[in-house]
């Protein structure tokens, strides 16, 4: 099995424009970008501009040299990973296939088109737009569309999010953006390897293990397994009769009828297995499957997967409160704690390892142990996945559909549509961080009736793929894994029964769309809550990247259009109000309205939390960006972390601790809620004071700590104290230690922060070097700071926790960990210390850089 990699140097042209380089994998934004025929995209209005590209039919080509021998082997493929979309392949003059879907693997026999010496490839990709807008004009799929986006995404299989989303540009591209080979091999080849898991024994793990080969000749074949963790063999297996390889009588997939497919089933136990955990529940060992062909003792092909070794369930069953909706990992359920993943560029190729693991391992340092691939978007890369398995982050993985009707009346876009569910989940089912399929997002949400009219498909139309198509498929090829037909979907067979709270999972978007206060969060005890969010303004730098200072306020033209909930800009500042001072310039509104939306997801999870078992999941709306834009996620574009993303890795700490306020009633419930396998013995504090931090009422308390659960440890009886002070004038400090080390901390306030008379706290900073290329800065405070966050000027940094609450008398010693080596001094010059006070400060705080 040899590989000609035909990645790197390209042309790009269309019909009225001269060539230029291009690179692949890659798409034709970032070419026309690289070679300067357009500007950046993302700055201002820019992306309007762009609208033409779009519109265009564009070709790539490149040359390529080939030896004699190469084309005498008995098969040669082109193979194409991910080509964007409609593309025509010719080689040397002769076209040799077509494609139409972004998200399949493809593989051409194009022996007899290939020359010895110099060949000649060009792959022209058609205006997705043109064929889109004839499709429609045929028959008009109905579908969620805001103005900016052009209708009929749906008729392509193509990222629908690259037509635009209500947080995306309308940037349609295409292109080759994934890997392209060619593949000569002769004799035989490995087609496909499925692993399965018994977990059953106490003690061992049983791995069956499927090996599909393709043969173009008789010959006699044998398969070698070897298992190995951290680079050493615990299995090894060789079966070389020929009985043991069978045929396969279905070819239908074969391009050339002569080949055969041959299978064979092997098992392998292994003792003393390490057991693959989520994130906060245990390590994630890693092994190694390898499974070689064999002809004549000689190896002829080979193909590596790495699994761990867990039992992933989804569980549903029947209890107190309806159906359960929980995940369980080797017979331990538990709360997944994570957010939803969209694509991180709207320029996908662009995107590196490097990117993938900034931004997953910030979902892992905040305690994330779940993200949802949502089905707006892509399978991800490779790299995603390794990178889940690597750190523990189960994968919530939706089919691409979502916001649309989709037309199943249609073979070959049913035919189209099944071979990509085959490519993906035989790519991605070995995977140890893939949790769960699921067929689609919210097109139970609106989209789907008794027929088809104007704004709806039909059940029967809808069941045909997302009741039997998709999970056959999955239980068929990926049996280990449940399927759920959409996000979110009523099991009971209720069609219109969403967002009921004893059952399957719910989006709950009465915040935010629905106006409802923050408040609203504490009345729902939904068993899984996989969408909910409330958005921000990215900060004072990311919005500098793509504006000009005479863009600076939120109403302007250019901030409104890198704002795409229409009138999102609107309902933060409305909310803002109602929790907060007017703030006093530019700068402090796009902070303020970070500390809003932390506080929003804050009062959503914490409650969540306390109500587990019944609860079992929270998945917020987003975790990342694709471009620089006011939205739902909690990192922005750049990789900076907003305010939510620090809170998140307090509300999704490992042992949180929670207060219920009732300034009515004069009562404080304290809970203690724990995500770990076993026991702790802790002490909770409470200490309660005025605005300028003066104790009025404490006291500690020994809890013991059970696993896997929530603990209402006491309800405060605070109405003298209220009657006293006055609900304006109290703060409740709430402090969790487990072997004299704090876990959790968190605050309670009895009136909305805008209520609160504050003063300047008196913050004071030291700021000394730490471990090689980190620093370490002790705050300190003489009076209430709350949400207190830090900030370099100039330079990038992530810092260990920010957006504190500051208590008179208790240090807060936060590590520092810049992006570049810097020095000490530099460190000095450039560090900001702020707290909610600043926000509505007359004098500009610090100017716009």
């Amino acid at each position: 099995m040899l590989t000609f990699s035909l990645n790197g140097e390209w042309s790009v042209s269309a019909e009225s424009r001269e060539p230029i380089p291009a690179r692949v994998p890659g798409c034709v934004h970032a070419d026309l970008l690289a070679a300067g025929v357009i500007d950046d995209p993302y700055f201002r209005d820019n992306e309007d501009r762009m609208q033409w590209i779009g519109e265009t039919d564009w070709t790539y080509a490149r040359r390529f040299t080939v030896p004699a021998e190469f084309i005498a082997h008995d098969r040669v493929f082109l193979r194409c990973d991910g080509l964007d979309t409609l593309a025509a392949i010719t080689l040397n003059g002769r076209e040799v296939a077509r494609a139409d879907n972004m998200y399949r693997t493809w593989e051409f026999d194009v022996k007899d088109a290939l020359v010895a010496g110099e060949n000649v490839i060009e792959i022209r990709f058609a205006s997705a737009l043109a064929y889109i807008r004839e499709r429609q004009r045929q028959r008009g799929l109905p579908g969620w569309c805001p103005p900016r986006e052009p209708r009929g995404r749906a008729w392509m299989r193509k990222e629908p999010c690259n037509f635009g989303w209500d947080w995306g540009p309308v940037l349609i591209t295409c292109g080759i953006w994934r890997d392209i080979s060619l593949l000569v091999f002769d004799t035989a080849r490995l087609t496909d390897i499925r692993i399965l898991q018994d977990h059953e024994t106490p003690g061992e793990v049983t791995l069956s293990i499927n090996t599909t080969a393709e043969a173009t000749r008789p010959a006699e074949l044998a398969i070698k397994i070897t298992v190995s963790l951290d680079g050493k063999d615990v299995a090894v297996s060789v079966r070389s009769d020929e009985s043991d390889m069978s045929d396969m009588s279905d070819l239908s997939d074969l391009s050339d009828p002569n080949s055969k497919l041959k299978t064979q089933n092997s098992k392998l136990t292994l003792s003393s297995p390490q057991l693959w955990w989520p994130n906060g529940l245990g390590a994630q060992p890693l092994y190694e499957v390898t499974v070689e062909l064999l002809h004549d003792g000689a190896v002829i092909d080979s193909i590596t997967k790495r699994i761990g070794l867990r039992a992933l369930e989804l569980q549903r069953e029947e209890d107190k409160w309806g159906e359960s909706f929980r995940f369980a990992v080797n017979g331990v359920p538990f709360f997944a704690k994570g957010a939803n993943w969209i694509p991180a560029d709207a320029i996908l190729p662009r995107l590196t390892r490097v990117d993938y693991a900034r931004l997953l391992g910030s979902a892992a340092d905040a305690n994330m142990n779940m993200l949802r691939v949502w089905g707006g978007g892509i399978y991800e890369q490779e790299w995603f996945y390794d990178l889940c398995d690597e750190l523990g982050i189960c994968v919530w993985q939706d089919f691409m559909f979502a916001c649309s009707t989709y037309p199943t009346f249609d073979d070959d876009f049913l035919r189209n549509v099944r071979a990509e569910q085959e490519d993906v989940v035989c790519r991605l089912r070995h995977h140890p961080c893939l949790a769960l399929w699921c067929g689609n997002n919210e097109l139970e949400m609106g989209l789907v009736g008794q027929a088809w009219n104007e704004q709806q498909m039909g059940w029967e139309d809808y069941s045909r793929l997302f009741d039997t198509m998709l999970p056959d498929t999955v239980r068929s090829l990926d049996p280990d894994r449940a399927y759920w037909p959409g996000s979110p979907h009523s099991p009971r067979g209720d069609r219109h029964d969403h967002g009921n709270p004893n059952w399957g999972d719910a989006h709950l978007w009465d915040v935010w769309h629905g106006k409802k206060p923050f408040e609203w969060y504490r009345t729902c005890e939904h068993r899984f809550a996989s969408e909910f969010g409330f958005q921000s303004f990215p900060e004072p730098k990311t919005v500098c990247a793509y504006t000009a200072p005479e863009d600076y306020n939120i109403t302007s033209y250019v901030m409104e259009h890198h704002q795409r909930s229409g009138i999102g800009n609107t309902t933060i500042v409305s909310y803002m109000l109602d929790w907060f001072r007017l703030p006093a310039n530019f700068e402090m509104t796009l902070w303020l309205s970070q500390v809003l939306q932390g506080m929003a997801m804050k009062y959503a999870v914490e409650n969540w939390r306390r109500h587990m078992p019944r609860t079992m999941g929270t998945l917020y709306w987003q975790l990342n960006d694709c471009w620089p834009v006011a939205s739902w996620s909690s990192i922005d574009y750049f990789g900076r972390w907003k305010a939510l993303h620090y809170l998140a890795k307090a509300f999704y700490a490992p042992l949180l601790v929670s207060g219920v306020e009732d300034t009515e009633a004069g009562t404080v419930e304290l809970h203690v809620t724990s995500d770990l396998r076993e026991p702790k013995a802790g002490m909770l504090a409470w200490s309660l004071t005025d605005l300028a931090g003066k104790p009025l009422a404490g006291a500690e308390l020994p809890v013991a700590i059970d696993p896997l659960t929530n603990t209402l440890v006491t309800t405060l009886e605070l109405s003298c104290e209220l009657l006293q002070y006055g609900a304006r004038n109290l703060l409740l400090w709430l402090e969790l230690t487990v072997a004299g080390q704090r876990v959790s901390t968190n605050l309670v306030t009895f009136a909305r922060p805008k209520h609160l008379e504050l003063t300047d706290p008196g913050i004071t900073a030291t700021i000394e070097p730490a471990e090689v290329g980190a620093f370490t800065v002790t705050l300190a405070a003489e009076r209430p700071a709350l949400w207190t966050w830090l900030e370099l000027e100039r330079d990038e940094a992530r810092f260990s926790e920010n957006f504190i609450n500051l208590r008179p008398g208790h240090l807060a010693v936060i590590s520092v960990t810049p992006a570049a080596p810097i020095s000490l001094d530099r460190i000095r010059e450039q560090l900001r210390v702020r707290s909610l006070v600043d926000t509505y400060r007359t004098e500009r705080v610090a100017a716009m850089r």
